[in-house]
């Protein structure tokens, strides 16, 4: 499996797991919509999240969250490339992915330093955006969602869910070129998927590796955590932390998280057993048999 990536000349390193802290600068997010409203906001919370130990910040300008609403490619743009530049200015060895479905917002991302994109629609809204992404040659991440944010929660259905999303993400790896892609899968837990999907998915994580990329889990305070425990979003930092834990215990190499620091406090524990695992067998192991 391809472990070192280069994010616009930035080495990213996952032959270990590392946290991708979540910067929303939307208005409805599900979580901390409006939380960061201005500049010097939004640099607060980044250089927080380094300091807790982000590898990776990942700027949201649209909500996905079941339900949103959509927004256009130019208020995508005027929410993105101020915050980008700035993030450039002050943290300039931070490495910065845009969350975005729409390869003209990319393309302007990645010439004001964006070293990833992260696509939930894993290139099934924009046909140019693998071309786009391929021709800048950084990290791609391919999430799968059943729909769109609009529908997607309106009674989603799957024969197998693990092979139809597995064939998913096999079918949109064929449109690389052979040998020049930086891929990052994303199985999309709560996008498209009910309660006992997205369950299904983390019991079977690991399936995920065979196809043979680094897996991303974006698990934090989702409705999967809530609507089993009967949380709140704002409560549902303990239930993030135990699927969290789960997910790396199942080969998770990227954390996407609200809560660096509880992340990166639970790939140490995790990590603290797998080297003795990985010593007893001479081999690095995640998960256990």
């Amino acid at each position: 499996m391809q472990t070192a990536y280069s994010c616009a000349g930035k080495p990213l390193d996952l032959s270990h797991p590392v946290v991708m802290g979540i910067l929303n600068i939307t208005p409805d997010s599900f979580y901390d919509g409006g939380h960061y409203p201005s500049i010097s906001d939004q640099l607060a919370r980044v250089e927080k999240m380094l300091e807790e130990g982000a590898s990776i910040i990942d700027i949201g300008a649209i909500s996905s969250r079941p339900g949103a609403e959509p927004v256009d490619e130019e208020v995508e743009t005027k929410r993105v490339l101020p915050v980008l530049t700035a993030i450039g200015k002050y943290f300039p060895e931070a490495i910065v992915s845009v969350d975005t479905f729409r390869s003209a917002v990319a393309r302007k991302a990645i010439e004001n330093g964006a070293g990833m994109i992260n696509d939930i629609y894993g290139g099934r809204y924009d046909s140019e955006m693998i071309r786009t992404v391929q021709s800048a040659g950084i990290p791609y991440i391919i999430m799968h969602m059943q729909g769109d944010p609009e529908n997607m929660q309106v009674s989603p259905h799957y024969k197998n869910i693990v092979e139809e999303i597995t064939s998913f993400f096999q079918e949109q790896i064929s449109k690389f070129q052979a040998g020049s892609s930086q891929i990052i899968l994303d199985p999309g837990f709560g996008f498209g998927k009910t309660t006992e999907n997205n369950f299904q998915l983390l019991h079977e994580f690991q399936t995920f590796k065979n196809i043979g990329f680094p897996l991303m889990a974006g698990l934090s305070r989702k409705s999967m955590i809530n609507s089993v425990i009967q949380t709140k979003p704002s409560e549902a930092l303990n239930g993030t932390t135990v699927l969290n834990t789960i997910a790396l215990m199942k080969g998770a190499d990227i954390l996407r998280v609200h809560d660096v620091k509880e992340a990166v406090q639970a790939i140490a524990l995790v990590s603290s057993i797998s080297s003795l695992k990985a010593g007893a067998k001479g081999e690095k192991e995640y998960y256990p048999e």
